[in-house]
């Protein structure tokens, strides 16, 4: 069983568990037409975050990484109409068509979208009096960040708080002495969690259209 066969599940599963959706493929299209990467989450992953939401009755979600906003609109259907999804992408290009993509979804009032380095917006949520708290986490941007992303998300935690990390098995390639930054980040957040003694935290692999992959998710307490 390789890729080509973990594509085929893919789309046999979505058949089964997914409904029509206009407008997530509407946004894959834009996002294709913008020449943004093809990186956003999957059909099932991106309903996966919907009902992460929904489980924990998440009101208020930090996501790191916005592209064009495919992953931003599951989440801000999790929350609903009362909830808010804090967003941070780094470059202005794929902001605009998030923006775009979240106006045309009808849910851009339920998103607020920080340009600029993820570092540095953190750093300004983390001024704000009061420190705001968020009740999930979605950490999907530069992997060779993601121990600061995910010191800072516990930070602006609380217990009970969901921290979800994509994209950290990415073929194994961190099981090699590799000096890419992504495999260093990887190892690092993986010695960043294990140094937590107010977390429970689990690591799930992944196949599918998008190769061998999976997540680290966390709940603290």
């Amino acid at each position: 069983m390789g890729k080509n066969n973990w594509e085929a599940v893919d789309k046999y599963l979505d058949k089964f568990v997914l409904d029509e959706d206009p407008i997530l493929e509407q946004v894959l299209t834009a996002n294709k037409d913008a020449d943004l990467p093809p990186i956003d989450v999957t059909p099932t992953q991106g309903q996966f975050l919907t009902i992460i939401c929904t489980i924990t009755g998440a009101k208020s979600i930090l996501e790191i990484g916005t592209l064009g906003g495919y992953s931003t609109i599951c989440l801000a259907r999790g929350v609903g109409a009362d909830g808010k999804v804090v967003t941070l992408e780094k470059s202005p290009k794929h902001a605009e068509v998030a923006s775009k993509n979240l106006e045309h979804a009808g849910l851009r009032d339920r998103v607020d979208i920080k340009i600029g380095s993820a570092l540095e917006s953190l750093m300004s949520i983390q001024q704000l009096s009061p420190k705001p708290t968020f009740d999930l986490f979605f950490i999907d941007a530069d992997k060779e960040n993601n121990p600061k992303y995910f010191d800072t998300a516990l930070q602006l935690s609380h217990p009970g708080s969901v921290i979800i990390v994509d994209n950290v098995i990415r073929e194994g390639s961190f099981l090699s002495d590799s000096n890419d930054p992504n495999d260093i980040g990887t190892k690092q957040l993986l010695e960043t969690v294990r140094n937590y003694d107010n977390l429970k935290t689990t690591v799930i692999q992944t196949v599918g259209g998008k190769g061998w992959d999976g997540f680290l998710m966390a709940t603290v307490y």
